[in-house]
C-alpha cells in the first residue's frame, strides 16, 4: 500500500462504555470513531454541501485491528481520501495513539455520493472533487 499522508486528525475522547470486559475499546466502537472522523473531515473540506439533499454512504468497509486501545490511552482518528472515481471515492482512516504515534487500527472504506431526494447514487460534484484534491495536495481522480 502506498504511504498516505493524513492532513486531518480528530482527537477522540474515550467514554466509559467504549471499554469492554477485557479492559480495551470494543472493536465495534472503532466504527463510531471513523464516523466522527469522516463527518468532521467533510464538514471542513466541503463546508458548502447541503446535507439535507446530498449524502455520502458507505458501500464497503474493512478494518484491521493492530493493537488494543485501553481506557487510559489518548487516541485520535486520522482521515484521508486516496482515490476519487465518478460516483465513489476511497477513504483511509486510522486510529493512532497521540503520545506514541502507534497505529492501533486501519480502516478502508468505499464511499458513494447519494441523492437523498431521489434515493439513488449520483456522480460526485466537481466542487467536492476539487476541494478534496486541494485539501489532500494532489489529484486523486482515477485516470
Amino acid at each position: 500500500m502506498e504511504e498516505i499522508e493524513f492532513h486531518h486528525t480528530l482527537p477522540i475522547q474515550l467514554r466509559f462504555n467504549d471499554v469492554d470486559k477485557f479492559g480495551h475499546v470494543n472493536n465495534a466502537v472503532y466504527f463510531t470513531f471513523y464516523d466522527l472522523g469522516k463527518t468532521e473531515y467533510f464538514a471542513f473540506v466541503c463546508p458548502h454541501v447541503d446535507w439535507s439533499k446530498d449524502g455520502i454512504v458507505v458501500v464497503n468497509i474493512e478494518a484491521n485491528f493492530l493493537s488494543p486501545v485501553f481506557s487510559s490511552d489518548n487516541v485520535a482518528v486520522q482521515t484521508a481520501v486516496n482515490e476519487i472515481g465518478k460516483k465513489s471515492f476511497h477513504l483511509i482512516q486510522r486510529v493512532v495513539d497521540v503520545n506514541t504515534d502507534e497505529v492501533k487500527c486501519i480502516c478502508k472504506s468505499v464511499m458513494v455520493a447519494f441523492d437523498l431526494e431521489k434515493n439513488e447514487s449520483k456522480e460526485l460534484e466537481e466542487e467536492w472533487k476539487d476541494a478534496i484534491c486541494q485539501f489532500e495536495g494532489r489529484d486523486l481522480r482515477k485516470k
